[in-house]
């Protein structure tokens, strides 16, 4: 089965980002392309553990929600949530309201801070894990490079950060080109890869 389809324009896109208008935009204009941003890395990896065992297209279409439910993801704001702050969210119907889910991001957040004092920035640790190569096929659902990522975030504390979820997030945030080959959007990818510099430590 090709791993491309052609889009309204008659250009060829992943095969995934056609099942829904709002799967096509987010493929066209974020999904691959890589991120630095701290706030923004965090958002995306919490988002990933609360899409396990759900769709993509849920959570997209609370995204607005989650980003106002969360503090837009500010990692000092979230973890200073407490109990009440549990409540709130879990009586928030416009996010997912699991309970598990909901302790692990603002966990992570503090598990972050921890992790920024150590390394200087959460950008600087991920993309220390930036894989070289796109995975043999478009359907793996982890790799080397998440695994290993995957075991040192649990090692650190981190939790909802299994290697399928942490594969997810290299895949949406630039750390793998995983676009097929003759995606229309996969060259945008490369070339903005090309231009991105490297976060380092300071």
């Amino acid at each position: 089965m090709s791993t491309t389809l052609p889009a309204d324009d008659g250009q060829a896109r992943c095969r995934w980002c056609l099942a829904t208008p709002e799967y096509q935009h987010y493929h066209d204009t974020e999904w691959g392309f890589p991120v630095a941003d701290d706030r923004h890395l965090f958002e995306k990896l919490s988002l990933e553990a609360f899409q396990s065992g759900l769709s993509w297209r849920t959570i997209l279409a609370k995204r607005e929600n989650f980003r106002a439910a969360f503090k837009r993801f500010d990692i000092d704001a979230v973890a200073r949530f407490d109990e009440k702050d549990v409540e709130r969210l879990l009586a928030d119907a416009g996010i997912v309201r699991h309970r598990g889910k909901i302790e692990a991001v603002i966990y992570n957040a503090r598990c972050a801070q921890a992790l920024i004092a150590q390394e200087g920035s959460l950008a600087t640790y991920v993309w220390s894990y930036e894989a070289p190569h796109a995975a043999p096929f478009q359907s793996a659902s982890s790799s080397v490079a998440s695994v290993a990522l995957s075991k040192d975030l649990k090692k650190r504390g981190w939790k909802f950060v299994g290697p399928t979820t942490v594969y997810a997030f290299m895949q949406a945030v630039g750390l793998i080109n995983d676009h097929a080959q003759a995606c229309v959007i996969r060259a945008q990818v490369d070339l903005a890869r090309t231009k991105f510099q490297r976060p380092s430590v300071c």
